[in-house]
């Protein structure tokens, strides 16, 4: 159910709100995101900045280095029946890119489908973790209040809506008791409506527009339900906040500091302003180093950026199986980014663990192809134990 209601959110929410720059015959159309044929995908997952829209993530001078471990990570699994390894992994579930990374060097490195390791990748709502991440570095800089700071004093448009009283913790937790629609198959309902406006005379974010006019079902912080326009109210906040394009605050406080190889990209809305619950395309192992600066602690060069204690409580259960944009789908201390057509960070400080697929998968959120993945990144959890 949680992974439909992120297939309903994607499909509309980019097909309805991205302005559209022209293709060029090499490159798909931006119309009909979510339907890219198999070979769409494989050239505009990559190539996301010449099709749409983007602000770009500035990398820093340096580069973090990533050791290659000198042993070779073999792994073999026995699932559904029948014996499994990395290869056959990859072709199941169309995988373009695949990264283990374990106490910090590269166990295991493949790519597909023309991907390489230069190539970026679309995020999908493996962004949402970035900006959640951001709302932390915001509130230990002091441009937001804490947890419990109201977000109309960040978005003061919404005053007098339901929003008026809602917390930033349940803006990121989803908790708001703002009601809300997210079928996919009503051509009414809000994730197919929201974002179809244009900005408002005054400039006001269309989104921002349309959430205002929503009522509330239930008291703020009792009833979780899975609302796009709220990962994207996140990134309006943050904004709001510190006065920055989102993208100029996440090069400044990680990417030209942490050590990313490559400038990343940032997809933005009708507004011209970043989607604050989707599509930020890195490379691969700048994912795996996005993943492993969370992990630690989201510290660079020993000083955190984030709030004391602020990774445990992102990463914890809120509600069942979602944190702070984080999805925690075991009882186990690891924890997820997630995006459609197979896009994760899987993360497992236990084991001091990061795993990354960047994929093109046929459909956008079939259930086989998460099993497969949660089957894989098992036994490398096992393949790797005691090392």
């Amino acid at each position: 159910m949680i992974r439909t209601i992120r297939t309903a959110f994607t499909g509309i929410f980019l097909m309805s709100t991205l302005a559209l720059a022209a293709a060029t015959p090499e490159l798909p159309p931006p119309t009909g995101f979510l339907f890219w044929t198999p070979a769409q995908q494989r050239i505009g997952y990559r190539n996301i900045e010449k099709i749409f829209p983007t602000r770009a993530v500035k990398r820093g001078v340096k580069v973090a280095p990533l050791p290659v471990d000198a042993a070779k990570l073999a792994v073999s699994y026995h699932y559904q029946g029948e014996e499994w390894n990395t290869d056959k992994f990859m072709r199941a579930n169309n995988v373009a890119g695949l990264l283990v990374i374990q106490h910090g060097k590269v166990m295991l490195e493949r790519y597909a489908l023309g991907q390489t390791a230069h190539d970026r990748w679309t995020s999908f709502s493996v962004g949402k973790s970035v900006t959640s991440t951001l709302i932390g570095a915001a509130i230990k800089d002091g441009y937001i209040k804490g947890l419990d700071a109201a977000i109309i004093d960040y978005i003061p448009a919404l005053k007098g809506s339901a929003y008026d009283g809602v917390t930033v913790r349940q803006l990121l937790t989803m908790t708001s008791g703002v009601k809300w629609n997210e079928d996919y198959a009503d051509p009414k309902s809000d994730v197919n409506l929201f974002a179809l406006g244009a900005p408002g005379p005054d400039g006001e974010n269309p989104i921002v527009g349309y959430m205002k006019k929503l009522p509330r079902e239930a008291q703020p912080g009792t009833k979780w339900v899975y609302k796009t326009g709220e990962s994207d109210l996140m990134g309006v906040l943050l904004s709001r906040a510190t006065h920055k394009h989102p993208a100029e605050y996440l090069s400044e406080k990680i990417w030209s500091k942490y050590g990313m190889e490559r400038d990343a990209v940032w997809m933005l809305d009708r507004a011209g302003e970043e989607l604050g619950g989707c599509c930020i395309s890195m490379t691969l192992r700048d994912y795996g180093r996005f993943g492993q600066f969370f992990m630690r602690g989201g510290k660079i060069n020993g000083a955190s950026i984030l709030p004391e204690g602020w990774v445990a409580e992102a990463t914890r259960a809120q509600v069942p199986k979602y944190g702070f944009q984080w999805w925690v789908p075991l009882d186990d201390g690891s924890y997820d980014a997630q995006g459609i057509f197979g896009q994760a960070i899987h993360i497992d400080p236990k084991q001091d663990l990061v795993i990354v697929t960047s994929s093109a998968w046929p459909s956008a959120d079939d259930k086989k192809y998460w099993n497969n993945g949660s089957a894989y990144f098992a036994a490398v959890t096992d393949a790797l134990r005691g090392r």
